[in-house]
Order: C-alpha cells, then structure tokens, then sequence
C-alpha cells in the first residue's frame, strides 16, 4: 500500500489563534482593524471588526486574504508591485472586483504548504501588513 503524506490544513482553532494574534497586535499598536482569515479556496474562516474599525474595510480585508490564495500566495504588498508595470493587461486584473493589490494580505503556510490566508484593513497598507504577518506567524508557530 502506497503511504501518502497527509496536508496540512488550517484548523478553525488555528484561523482564530490568527485572529487573535493580529487583533493582540493592532491593540498593542493603538491600531482599529477588520481582520478576516481564509481557507486555500478562499472561504472565510474567522472575521472580525474591532470597536471603532471603518465598517468598509471590512470587505477589504476579506478582499485581501482571498486575494492572497487567488494568485498562489503571494503577499499582496508584493502583487501590488507586480501590477504597476506598464503592461495594461496585467494593471487590469489590479482593477477587478475581489482584488485588493495593496499591504495587508499575508500568506499563511505550514510546512512550507500554503493553508489559507490572512488579511487586514483599516490603517496603512504597512500597519495592515504587520497585523497581518503578526496573524500568520500565530499559526506556522502554533503549526495549526
């Protein structure tokens, strides 16, 4: 019998150490986020929007996390350099609806495999980053 090595996946426990993590980290940085984690096809795990968060950027950070798994894991701070070249094909799909090319949506992965990830919203494309880097290193630490 062939042995085939289980996946890793992201656990509903391990969405909200996530969470937790990169709510922990906005408060401690005087931060108000929406915060959302999703699964490798894209479907939210755990949301949540702090006291006094932009209710908007709600979406946007469901946008983030989506679009992270959408374009195979790459962090969105980086898409959004990808998509500033000159080709107008590729500044188009920048423009879609769902796609959010800006800091704040992180890649999360165990063992090197991408699970799912996290996004955030609600103060500069680098304070989002850093909440949501702060999420995921929750769960590689946690291996959930």
């Amino acid at each position: 019998m062939e042995h085939v090595r289980a996946s890793a996946v992201l656990t509903l426990a391990g969405a909200g150490a996530a969470l937790d993590a990169a709510l922990a980290h906005a408060t401690e940085h005087d931060l108000r986020m929406n915060v959302a984690v999703v699964d490798p096809g894209g479907v939210l795990l755990s949301f949540a929007r702090m006291d006094d968060a932009f209710a908007a950027s709600g979406e946007i950070a469901v946008d983030k996390a989506r679009t992270v798994v959408r374009f195979g894991g790459a962090p969105t701070a980086g898409l959004y350099e990808a998509l500033a070249g000159e080709d107008a094909v590729i500044r188009g799909i920048g423009n879609r609806p769902g796609v959010a090319a800006f800091g704040g949506g992180v890649p999360i992965r165990v063992d090197g495999q991408l699970v799912g990830a996290i996004g955030a919203s609600g103060g500069s494309a680098e304070e989002d980053a850093q909440v949501a880097a702060a999420g995921a290193a929750a769960v590689t630490g946690n291996r959930s």
